[in-house]
């Protein structure tokens, strides 16, 4: 949901925050023909009994809900007709509170559709015709001119790109967005972007520009250095449509009749590889009418069909969020000065700098440091990440790049005029990701607990743009289905990210494999998808999703693909256990990363992952099937997941608890225990055995990507709290602390990528912002400060205050803006007590589970503060 307070504001105890969707507030072209609706009760309010819905188009009632008796305020189902392409709309609701009382309507909000059908684009798609240098990753630039004839009612300015658009109207950016339209199986699907530019246009001439570059689509993608993965050249597909006052239209389609040229400033511009940017070539007003572009050539229109259906983009793009100042310059080398933004981030560094003709500049990123202070990139591989600037005279100078990214702390820049001394205004960080509201926190009395949640959120900040990737630094920068499988309850909490979340689970369905399997990254460029906990992003996810924020959309819009997943498990299971998997189609990570494990999979073994895997998917199918009311296949998953749970204790279980068939892991154990597949009557037994390990390993996890997000949580729940505690405060390796003394200010993708006494770990995977690990934030959250949501009742609008106060703490706390509003659970250590305070939100209750034991107590809404011995 769009948590913004200032989103549609309560009026006279009416409903507030209406959003339609998944979170849109006001959008402009809406992808959803058929939607749902969601708002939030005024504070005060107990409870909603009845609601009323009503939907205007055109002056006229589209749809009205009548009074329906429902405590529903969350993705309620649109009733009416489905919406058309442009059409314009508002909706308003009211609601009967928990004594019968009614509400005023509130606010209206708007909605505006987008293109919903390739078949309503009139345009072609367009490019440059000219040749460019094959080594680089060329930008063309496109332009024409039209007249406005009369008064504009309204302008819509519609336009994607296979490959990335900037688009410009009469001298100016249109939209604050970046890296459009974004990453997506770009043969099946490509978003669409809509724009009011009514105000953008002026009466006689105008002119309209853009900038293409490869992206993606056909820049360099993976360590190989390959190009053009998806297509050759990129290419445009714009249409401006003009609606005047006198109820006269007008269409302008990106066709043969506009120019272009590839010999603009920017020379190359590549993700991987940065910008490369000739002031020299500059061409002051291309984009303003009255531009003399006789030396452009006509576009090329020459290009592949697009079978891909193209849909407005169900999420918000990339965007700049902040901008970081430099803490520190230090010099190196002579003439190379390194700017410290004292935080890893992902985005690109701004310049205002003087400059001397022809002397080129020269930015370089780096996460970290080498010794001598220059700047470490080896674990950059072979992506380049250099932006350079070739100044066309002396002076000062604002420069940023359009179409690359880089992640980074550190900048290094050379090629200032000789004897200039930089100052810190003169690089800033501009940071870049999809765009979300924030909607968690989690704070304590420990400072390093608090860096190492710091160090979380940035850490997805990073990796969310357009996709969740694992890496945003090197030449990868994937959407690894592993790392946001254990991620993504984190992930969630933090960000309202349900509409980007969604929207990538749709490039999972357009490229899961025939037999079933998931790819390794989606969208898929790798082409294979053969391993246990990675493939399983596809229940994993859509359930975690549900459960947090109770849209069963996104489990009706992947059951399909769940099943279909279920059944390539089934297809290698011999009497529910998978024991022999066949080698031509499974091989995969393991436990990856494990530390010292003797290769990068870890010591669990494959028919063991498998197998737990296979079980719990099975499981989530069974209970997603529970929520969209499929009672056939809740059965029949449900006895599915009970066979393979009886198999899976059988084989790797002795009586005492222990596994047998399988080298003793604790993420074995971990597995087993949290999925719920230990034999019945030995889950203590067994979790008496991972203690043992841990203990063996002086209190240390030996968990990699899968194990790692279970290791304190099954410890506390298995009654070993205190245990879970020390792991998590560990200093020394391995252990979350242990990055954070070695200065991070992200997760690590080792546990050990660097040590001041040792140095850098194995170059090849070193990322220095990597979230997996980072799922850690979910005990955090849940069990540390105690907020925790009920499966049974998805979206918190029943959820549990379960605090386990322990360690080193004196207190904390965690607060989440659910879909009905804010929540809280709180602690903190005082004259002997412990005081718990808590807030439950309108429309809904919480039951608080005492650490103490004493019997539980359900709170309604409103403030509440209890005392416990401690």
């Amino acid at each position: 949901m769009d948590n913004r307070t200032d989103a549609n504001p309560s009026k006279n105890g009416s409903a507030r925050q209406l959003c339609i969707g998944a979170g849109f507030v006001d959008p402009m072209g809406f992808h959803a023909p058929l939607p749902s609706f969601s708002w939030k009760l005024p504070e005060g309010t107990k409870a909603q009994t009845a609601y009323r819905i009503e939907v205007r188009s055109g002056g006229e009632v589209a749809w009205d809900s009548g009074w329906t008796e429902s405590d529903r305020t969350t993705f309620v189902p649109y009733g009416g007709e489905p919406f058309r392409s442009r059409q314009r709309c508002s909706w308003r609701v009211r609601f009967r509170d928990e004594s019968g009382a009614e509400s005023e309507w509130s606010a209206p909000a708007r909605f505006e559709m987008g293109l919903l059908a390739s078949s309503d684009w009139k345009a072609e798609w367009i490019g440059t015709a000219e040749n460019p240098d094959p080594g680089t990753e060329p930008v063309a630039w496109l332009r024409r001119e039209f007249p406005v004839a009369g008064k504009i009612a309204r302008a819509r300015l519609h336009v994607t790109a296979r490959g990335l658009f900037e688009v410009r109207l009469n001298g100016e950016k249109v939209g604050s967005d970046f890296l459009v339209p974004g990453w997506t199986s770009y043969k099946k699907r490509i978003d669409t972007l809509t724009y009011d530019v009514t105000g953008g246009l002026r009466p006689g001439d105008n002119a309209i520009g853009a900038l293409l570059g490869t992206g993606w689509y056909a820049g360099r993608l993976l360590w190989e250095g390959k190009r053009n993965f998806y297509g050759g050249e990129p290419s445009l597909l714009l249409q401006l449509e003009i609606d005047y006052a006198d109820g006269s239209s007008e269409t302008l389609v990106s066709d043969g009749h506009w120019k272009a040229t590839a010999n603009g400033p920017i020379r190359s511009s590549s993700i991987y590889d940065g910008e490369a940017y000739d002031a020299h070539l500059e061409m002051p007003g291309w984009d303003l009418p009255g531009f003399d572009d006789a030396g452009w050539s006509p576009v090329g229109t020459a290009f592949e069909p697009c079978a891909a259906r193209l849909s407005p983009k169900p999420f918000k793009p990339v965007r700049a969020t902040q901008r970081l100042p430099a803490r520190k310059i230090t010099e190196p080398k002579p003439g190379c000065f390194v700017f410290d933004l004292g935080q890893n981030m992902v985005g690109w560094a701004r310049l205002e700098i003087p400059v001397e003709a022809g002397r080129v500049v020269t930015v370089r990123f780096a996460e970290m440091l080498n010794a001598d202070g220059t700047p470490y990139t080896e674990n950059y591989r072979s992506a380049k990440s250099t932006d350079t600037y070739i100044p066309a005279a002396d002076g000062r100078v604002a420069w940023e790049p359009t179409f690359t990214f880089h992640g980074f702390r550190y900048v290094e820049l050379s090629g200032l005029p000789e004897g200039t001394r930089p100052e810190k205004d003169m690089l800033e960080g501009v940071v870049l990701h999809s765009e979300f509201p924030a909607t968690g926190t989690f704070e304590s009395s420990h400072a390093k607990l608090n860096q190492l949640r710091s160090n979380i959120v940035w850490g997805q900040r990073g990796n969310f743009v357009d996709i969740p990737t694992d890496c945003p630094q090197r030449d990868e920068r994937l959407g690894w289905t592993g790392d946001i499988q254990v991620f993504c309850p984190v992930a969630i909490f933090n960000f309202d990210c349900l509409a980007f979340l969604k929207s990538w689970l749709g490039s999972m369905r357009d490229d899961q494999f025939e037999d079933g399997r998931i790819p390794h990254v989606v969208p898929d460029v790798l082409g294979g998808g053969d391993s246990p906990g990675w493939m399983d992003a596809a229940t994993f996810v859509p359930w975690e999703l549900y459960v947090r924020t109770g849209d069963t959309g996104v489990l009706a819009e992947n059951f399909q693909m769940m099943e279909r997943l279920g059944r390539f498990y089934r297809s290698i299971a011999r009497d529910g256990i998978i024991l022999e998997p066949p080698t031509d189609k499974i091989g995969g990570f393991g436990d990856w990363l494990q530390p010292y494990a003797p290769d990068l999979k870890g010591e669990t073994p494959l028919p063991l992952l498998l197998t737990a895997y296979y079980a719990r998917s099975a499981q989530i199918l069974a209970d997603s099937a529970q929520a969209l009311g499929k009672s056939a296949e809740q059965e029949q998953y449900a006895s599915e997941a009970a066979e393979i749970a009886t198999a899976f204790g059988e084989y790797f279980f002795d009586t005492d608890g222990k596994l047998k068939n399988a080298p003793e892991t604790q993420t074995a154990y971990l597995l087993a225990i949290a999925f719920g597949i230990v034999p019945e009557g030995l889950r203590e037994k067994a979790a008496r055995h991972l203690v043992r390990l841990v203990h063996a390993a002086g209190d240390h996890l030996r968990t990699g990507f899968l194990g790692t997000p279970y290791i304190a949580r099954v410890l506390d729940e298995t009654g070993h709290a205190d245990l879970a505690y020390k792991v998590l405060f560990q200093e020394t390796y391995p252990s979350w602390f242990y990055s954070i003394n070695q200065g991070a200010t992200t997760v690590w993708e080792r546990w050990n990528s660097y040590s001041h006494e040792e140095g850098f770990g194995e170059v090849s995977m070193n990322s220095f912002n990597h979230y997996a690990y980072g799922a850690i934030n979910q005990w955090m959250v849940e069990r540390v400060a105690g907020l925790a949501p009920d499966p049974a009742h998805p979206g918190y609008k029943h959820f549990f205050i379960q605090p386990m106060p322990g360690g080193p703490l004196e207190w904390a706390r965690a607060e989440l803006d659910t879909p009905y509003g804010k929540a809280s659970s709180g602690w903190k250590k005082k004259d002997g007590k412990i005081v718990l305070d808590a807030i439950v939100p309108p429309n809904t209750t919480a039951t608080v589970l005492f650490p103490d034991g004493r019997e539980s107590q359900t709170l309604g809404p409103g403030t509440h503060r209890l005392e416990l011995d401690t």
